[in-house]
């Protein structure tokens, strides 16, 4: 019976979701970061989930309009700030993946004290990328092995990504059957579950019926029976 140590999710449908309300699409933003707090609880309490790794902000979404950028920064900012006891309550470490260096000084300092005040928790590690692209991951994975004078392996590659560790389940909401550019190095056996859910409408109940049927499926990696 397979139970996944390590669930990636592609949060999408927020915008849809104001949208279809008739909201700032910011204010799917926000709730959609009520919504993270839920399914992280979740995975902290679950007993085989080690890893959750949220999709947060793409290389790509540079491209939305400005003040869309920055509103989610700030809503990045807010989220920082806010969920320190989320993560210290549920024992849950957290860490940012991606090129962060493009971020505010202030947003940079406010990742490394969260990351710092949960190092030494230990219920799951809470991985949120942003500005982060598999292949942009890739690529930097190999230029460090390069500047080291190592040798490019798949080993090597693994070692140096932001996030070395496969994923076993990778969901994505919003409808889209996609992956985005998202974990392309981790996600090479994960198993992938697209639901029509918005991100703001999607809990742990779904989460949960997600885990009942990735019981039953027969991972082979490759091999046979």
């Amino acid at each position: 019976m397979n139970q996944p140590s390590h669930i990636a999710i592609i949060m999408d449908g927020n915008g849809r979701w104001a949208k279809a309300r008739g909201l700032n699409r910011t204010k799917g933003h926000e709730k959609g970061a009520e919504t993270i707090r839920e399914i992280s609880e979740y995975a902290a309490q679950h007993k085989k989930i080690n890893y959750l790794t949220l999709y947060a902000f793409s290389t790509e979404n540079w491209k939305r309009p400005k003040i869309e950028v920055d509103f989610l920064m700030k809503l990045l900012e807010k989220y920082l700030d806010n969920e320190k006891e989320t993560f210290i309550n549920n024992d849950i470490r957290f860490q940012a993946i991606g090129d962060r260096s493009v971020f505010s000084k202030k947003l940079q300092t406010k990742i490394d004290e969260l990351e710092k005040l949960t190092q030494n928790c230990k219920s799951l590690v809470h991985s949120l990328a942003l500005n982060y692209g598999g292949r942009d991951e890739i690529v930097r994975s190999a230029k460090k092995i390069i500047s080291e004078g190592g040798e490019l392996t798949e080993e090597a590659i693994t070692k140096h990504l932001d996030l070395p560790t496969d994923i076993d389940l990778l969901i994505r909401t919003g409808g889209d059957h996609r992956i985005s550019n998202f974990l392309l190095w981790q996600a090479s056996y994960a198993e992938l579950f697209f639901t029509e859910t918005l991100w703001p409408d999607f809990n742990s109940d779904e989460l949960h019926s997600i885990l009942h049927a990735f019981k039953s499926i027969e991972r082979r990696f490759g091999g046979t029976t």
